[in-house]
This record gives C-alpha cells, structure tokens and sequence, in this order.
C-alpha cells in the first residue's frame, strides 16, 4: 500500500523560510530511516504558493490565478511518497515526524493512494498500466 504523507503549511512555510541547518538535519535523518527500512519512494518539500498558480476549470475552460493563497491550513508544504503495509505502519512512520519541524507544532495528513488493480481490468486501465511502465524507463 502506497501512502502520501502530506505536510501542511504554515506561516513559516508560506512565508518562503527556508529550515535551518538543525531541521535540515533532523529530516535527513528521519528520510534515513524510511530508505533503510526500504518504504520512501519520493519526498519533496515545496516553494510557498507566492511562487505558485491554480487552474480552475468551470464548464470546460481554465482560468488562471497566481499565488499566493490565503488559506493556509488547507496549503501543502512538503509530501512524501512511502510504501507500507498498512495505514497503521503509515500512522506509526508519521509519529517518528521530528520535533523539530514547526517547533513541533505542525500538521501532516496521511492519504492512500489509489493503485491500478483498484479499478478492475478494461482498456483504460491498460493503457495506465503502459504509462506507468513507460515513465519507468524514462526514469531509469
């Protein structure tokens, strides 16, 4: 099972200040600890929305916002990608968070992520399952 943890946003993130060295630290060693167990797949902390867009879609034809957005709580700052056996071992991986971070004050949602078996067999299903096999050579 593939789960994204999803770091929220806040003042200091929002705000473009980048972690100091002890943070810094301190997330490398927690990111240590998922390669070794063999779960991360990806993670990536990103820019403030300042530097950011929106594309909303209404009846078909997209308009454009440029950032920032003011609704902080519901910003991301940061995801990382893991593959474990349950949403259980994903909330025990996110408990190991470090302190740290926000001064230990932070948010971090966990989410499922759908895998291609969830929607059962058919030719679109397919033609995700050659996408997928293509974007791994790609990235080989």
């Amino acid at each position: 099972m593939r789960f994204m943890i999803i770091r929220k946003a806040d003042e200091e993130t929002e705000a473009g200040v980048p972690p100091n060295e002890a943070l810094l630290d301190a997330m490398g060693r927690y990111n240590e600890q998922l390669v070794r167990a063999g779960v991360m797949l990806e993670g990536d902390g990103l820019q403030p929305t300042s530097k950011g867009a929106r594309v909303k879609f209404t009846d078909g034809k997209p308009t454009v916002t440029d950032g920032p957005f003011t609704e902080a709580k519901e910003l991301i700052a940061g995801f990382t990608m893991i593959e474990v056996r349950s949403k259980e071992e994903a909330i025990e991986w996110v408990k190991r968070w470090p302190v740290l971070d926000g001064g230990g004050n932070v948010e971090i949602e966990i989410r499922q992520v759908f895998e291609l078996s969830d929607f059962g067999e058919g030719e679109a299903v397919d033609r995700h399952y050659r996408l997928r096999d293509e974007l791994a050579e790609q990235n080989q």
